[in-house]
């Protein structure tokens, strides 16, 4: 059967469905011929037709389009595109035999697909991905909008789509799918977070790892190999082969946003999975490889990366930059996105040359766009070449993971002195990276850990990384973890020492949600998730990176220390702060906004190289808000530590971290009123006071210490 064409049109690019056909479009600057390869199925190894676009008709500018009568939804489709191949002069990559995917398809299958075979010389038309045509776009709302919680109300959980559901003790209908996210919302609202950071969602290739990993079966797992950024990534879908990609993931949004959840998309604009000069052609690679990507000037057949990952967007060329900026406002025009973390985000700071640009236009321009100006934007203010921008990431409104705040609130924790007042700083939102270019404590995304690295029980757990099982040779991964195993290596049975590892994770959470700025929090920390002491699970789609819905049972202790600790934090204004923090009492104000101390009062151990002590007083920001007092010892002593006095007021203690369940966070109706002028903080133990009016009943609890 052959279908009717007509010229179509140049814009918009990728495939559009009409009501008596599609139109094509593709930009490709160099093209000497173009064709349009159209599949029944995800799985059929031939075209069943394929249509030569001629340039006298069918190109405009460096567009080649084509309209296609009658094409139904649910065809697939591919690019076959010639032109020269001079790599080490121009950095052309044109091959007349690769199948090439749409940069702009909206919906993508991965089937028949080997990274090996599109690596090599030859045609790989009976094993390469395809794009599908979706189903008409009519997907009903219901008047949906993005959750826009205030900035420093937000709780952010990072967590991995397939990686959710894909454990057996999940019991979901679709496990490992965007539906599963849906099924557990009720989990995520009895947790308390205010929006889930999706790792890679945008369609990936799992089979990007090095040949001896692929050896032993692992796959890429995590998702750092974006290529096709229009399309959810087919494997989070049940039936990709027919084009459901969007209204699978629109249905997890709505649902998500139903329940007052937003959603925070990693995504990865640092590199794509075409690798280096080795790696296969995918789309880029044979459509623009001399644009795409930072080559090198002198030969350009060798591609200059600054991600570790092979290759480097070249994200300041302007129709690079111009690709990025539609496809960001597509997931949030179209798909109702709330934000996004960017991977890897200073390599949008490098210009053409590869040199940090003072006025990057990309990083610029999704800064100012009009459809992204609600949407969170997020740097991780790094790249793998040494450009590191925490603190002066360009730009007024990007947010950025505080690399600082995880580093040394991991020193203190685990117990490294002379570290207070940065320590201090930290806690206060990192007014020395972002007060002095008139930022806010909301730039800092606040953690402890993430997706790369320990867990936070493995982080309490090992003092080493145990990454055997990557068949790296226990090479990859970070060596230098800031971790503490709490005298044993990994698993164990004593008591004592299981008992402190979880103290240490209380402690950990408590200061997480006691800093100023935005908390991050990583799935799975909140049951005491274990990785086995793997700090670089990218290859482990198995049970060691799963979510064990078992755990939430089993340590149900954990989890209401978690869920309690983030309700509190969001009945205190005065730990959500707009403003950074100064010290001093403002005409009107009861007491200065906070009071730092060290053992004793007013005295905080700024210089001190011994110290591990820190305790705070935080005044509330209204009436209806106590004030609050924080004792933070990481001392290997128990320390007798005065309250503040004030009259016709007294303390009663919300948190303890040396205390069983229930004792460790109690609600206010069951804290215990504390009557001496002193406290008795256990070693490694985070204590917090509320501050109430006096009231002398018989009936109210005292603690007489």
């Amino acid at each position: 059967m052959k279908h009717t064409i007509r010229p179509g049109w140049w814009y918009p690019h990728g495939a559009t469905v009409a009501p008596d056909g599609v139109n094509f479009s593709i930009a490709t600057g160099y093209a000497t011929s173009v064709e349009l390869l159209l599949f029944e199925r995800a799985d059929s190894p031939e075209t069943y037709e394929v249509i030569q676009l001629d340039p006298d008709i069918h190109r405009t500018f460096f567009f080649w389009h084509v309209f296609v009568e009658k094409l139904p939804a649910g065809i697939h489709y591919a690019w076959r595109i010639d032109g020269p191949d001079d790599t080490r002069t121009t950095g052309f990559r044109f091959d007349e035999k690769k199948v090439l995917l749409d940069p702009y398809a909206r919906a993508v299958t991965h089937t028949l697909w080997n990274r090996k075979r599109a690596s090599q010389q030859g045609d790989n038309s009976e094993c390469s991905m395809r794009c599908v045509i979706p189903p008409d776009d009519d997907y009903d709302w219901e008047r949906d909008k993005t959750v826009n919680h205030p900035s420093q109300t937000m709780v952010i959980y990072e967590m991995h789509v397939g990686g959710f559901t894909k454990h057996p003790s999940s019991h979901a209908t679709y496990p490992g799918t965007f539906s599963g996210i849906t099924e557990k919302i009720p989990y995520l609202k009895a947790l308390g977070i205010t929006h889930i950071e999706l790792m890679p969602v945008m369609a990936f290739d799992e089979q990007a790892v090095p040949e001896n990993v692929a050896n032993l079966g692992l796959k890429n797992y995590w998702g750092y190999n974006t290529h096709s950024f229009f399309s959810p990534h087919p494997g989070y879908c049940i039936s990709p082969e027919y084009g459901t990609h969007r209204r699978e993931f629109r249905d997890m949004v709505k649902s998500l946003h139903n329940a007052d959840i937003g959603v925070i998309l990693d995504v990865v604009f640092n590199h794509t999975a075409e690798g280096g000069a080795e790696g296969p052609t995918i789309n880029f690679k044979g459509l623009g490889n001399d644009v795409a990507y930072h080559l090198d000037p002198d030969d350009r057949s060798i591609y200059r990366d600054y991600t570790c990952c092979g290759n480097t967007l070249n994200c300041n060329h302007p129709l690079v930059c111009r690709f990025l900026i539609d496809c960001l406002e597509y997931w949030v025009r179209e798909m109702h996105v709330d934000g996004f973390r960017f991977d890897l985000a200073s390599v949008l700071i490098r210009g053409e040359d590869g040199n940090p640009v003072e006025h990057a236009p990309a990083a610029w321009n999704i800064e100012l766009s009009d459809v992204l100006v609600h949407a969170y934007i997020i740097a991780e203010a790094w790249d793998a070449a040494g450009l590191y921008q925490v603190g002066k990431f360009p730009g007024f409104r990007w947010k950025e993971w505080n690399g600082r705040y995880r580093d040394v609130i991991r020193r203190f924790v685990c117990g490294e002195k002379g570290l207070i007042g940065e320590v201090a700083t930290r806690i206060g939102g990192s007014s020395d990276f972002y007060e002095h270019e008139g930022r806010l404590p909301t730039n800092s995304i606040n953690f402890i850990t993430c997706h790369d690295g320990f867990t936070l029980y493995d982080l309490v757990s090992y003092d080493e990384k145990h990454n055997d099982a990557n068949g790296e040779n226990n090479l990859d991964g970070m060596n230098d973890n800031l971790s503490w195993n709490c005298g044993f290596e990994g698993e164990t049975n004593n008591p004592a020492i299981l008992s402190f590892r979880k103290q240490q994770v209380k402690n950990f959470m408590a200061i997480l949600f006691l800093s100023q700025g935005i908390p991050m929090m990583l799935s799975g920390d909140e049951v005491l998730r274990t990785q086995q002491g793997n700090n670089n699970c990218y290859c482990q789609d198995n049970e060691m990176s799963w979510f064990d819905w078992a755990l939430v049972e089993e340590n149900r202790d954990m989890m209401r220390f978690v869920s309690e600790l983030i309700t509190f934090r969001k009945r205190h204004p005065s730990l959500m702060r707009k403003r950074f923090l100064t010290g001093e009492k403002k005409k009107g104000d009861r007491l200065p906004d906070i009071v730092w101390h060290g053992i004793t009062l007013n005295e905080p151990p700024w210089n001190d190289p011994e110290a591990r002590i820190l305790a705070f007083t935080l005044s509330a920001t209204g009436d209806s808000e106590e004030d609050l007092h924080i004792i933070l010892n990481m001392s290997d002593d128990a320390m007798e530590m005065p309250l503040p006095q004030f009259q016709g007021c007294t303390w009663y203690k919300v948190m303890d971290t040396s205390l069983p369940s229930p004792e460790d966070i109690v609600k206010p109706e069951h804290q215990l009123q504390v009557t001496m002028p002193a406290h008795s903080s256990a070693p490694h133990s985070i204590v917090v006071f509320e501050k109430k009016s006096f009231i002398q009943e018989e009936s109210i609890p005292c603690l007489t210490k």
